[in-house]
């Protein structure tokens, strides 16, 4: 699932993996963050509401580019910088460019969509979930 990340002059493109958290962030979208700078290695939010974790691993060592579900916090993360491994990360993506740049940027406001083809994905993924739920 392709996402894009708006900043004023910006568009930054990723990809959303298939996991369950993923398609839950992804059914989110369109959202609007402010992106802190958290550690001096990633750009984090509070999501207004929590993701499904079901299924997902105990934790996770992001590297650059990373696009992570901090469970414990409800935070979604953007690392620029590789850390180590940390309980409750959750991958949920990466960045299709190089991250290092979002190092520069203090505080980012940002609108996160889905490209039109992934929104329409993303609705037929989770009427299907809702299907098998059914049955």
């Amino acid at each position: 699932m392709k996402i894009r990340i708006h900043s004023k002059n910006t568009v930054l493109t990723a990809t959303l993996n298939e996991s369950k958290t993923a398609i839950n962030f992804a059914a989110l979208l369109p959202v609007n963050l402010n992106l802190d700078d958290y550690g001096q290695s990633s750009k984090i939010s509070k999501l207004a509401q929590r993701l499904d974790v079901t299924d997902a691993d105990d934790g996770f060592a992001p590297k650059a580019g990373d696009i992570i579900y901090f469970a414990p916090l409800g935070n979604i993360a953007i690392f620029y910088e590789d850390v180590k491994y940390s309980s409750g990360l959750i991958k949920i993506g990466e960045l299709d460019g190089n991250a290092k740049a979002l190092k520069a940027i203090e505080n980012i406001k940002a609108r996160i969509d889905l490209t039109e083809q992934d929104a329409y994905n993303v609705l037929s993924m989770l009427k299907n979930k809702e299907l098998q739920e059914d049955e």
